[in-house]
């Protein structure tokens, strides 16, 4: 069963068409990836789907509903929620103050709070410094953490270890893989060793077009078909 299905979307921005007709069923459960090139379409796709920017044609159906038309705080209402690429922190704001912002009443449930904790150590030990002070790891758990505060059922991240160490990155794919087993992740992920550890199903977009989708474990076993989508060995 799907949980978001997007049915011949287009988003314009400005003068420039972006994506043109991007048909895409993301399953229920798991971490599902998109990739692509610089440039293809990806941050797009989930700007368009969070309601950031408006398709200018086709649909986006969550859970049976179309959201196309609805705006972002509504969207969010439903149960979806976005790490950006720019992490979207207040770099001014303490940990502890990021999270508050994050849910709907101006406070945790302890429960989820504990989660969090168990999730990125480092969040506890930082809960009283400012964002800003936080390393580009810690700044990215804190990213996450925000986004999974308050109970979801969908989160679209957005090249979540760009810039990060190795050590870091391993630690967000432990993360995710403890996040996917109560909400679906719609991922979009330049490093490919890193998506294919994580993704059960995957889709290529290409010029705002999905050029490929099917199973990660039948793509990354398909060296010929990464070359020519993704120029992996180039």
């Amino acid at each position: 069963m799907s949980i978001l299905s997007l049915k011949a979307m287009k988003t314009d921005i400005g003068q420039y068409a972006v994506l043109h007709d991007v048909t895409l069923e993301v399953p229920q459960g798991g971490v599902f990836v998109l990739l692509g090139r610089n440039g293809a379409g990806k941050t797009t796709t989930l700007r368009s789907i969070m309601g950031l920017w408006k398709p200018s044609a086709g649909s986006v159906i969550f859970r049976g509903q179309d959201i196309s038309e609805m705006h972002t705080a509504e969207i969010a209402r439903l149960g979806i929620s976005f790490v950006p690429e720019d992490m979207g922190i207040f770099g001014g704001l303490t940990v502890e103050e990021n999270l508050i912002l994050a849910t709907a009443k101006g406070q945790f449930d302890n429960a989820r709070l504990a989660r969090i904790y168990e999730l990125f150590p480092a969040l506890e030990t930082f809960w009283t410094k400012q964002a800003w002070s936080l390393s580009g790891g810690q700044k990215q758990m804190l990213s996450v953490a925000r986004a999974i505060i308050e109970p979801r059922e969908l989160i679209l991240v957005d090249e979540p270890t760009k810039g990060l160490a190795p050590a870091i990155i391993d630690a967000m794919a432990d993360a995710f893989r403890e996040i996917a087993q109560t909400t679906t992740i719609l991922l979009v992920e330049q490093n490919f060793e890193f998506a294919k550890s994580l993704g059960r199903d995957m889709a290529v977009i290409d010029d705002g077009r999905i050029a490929h989708s099917g199973s990660m474990a039948d793509f990354a076993a398909d060296k010929p078909l990464q070359d020519r989508l993704l120029s992996l060995s180039a």
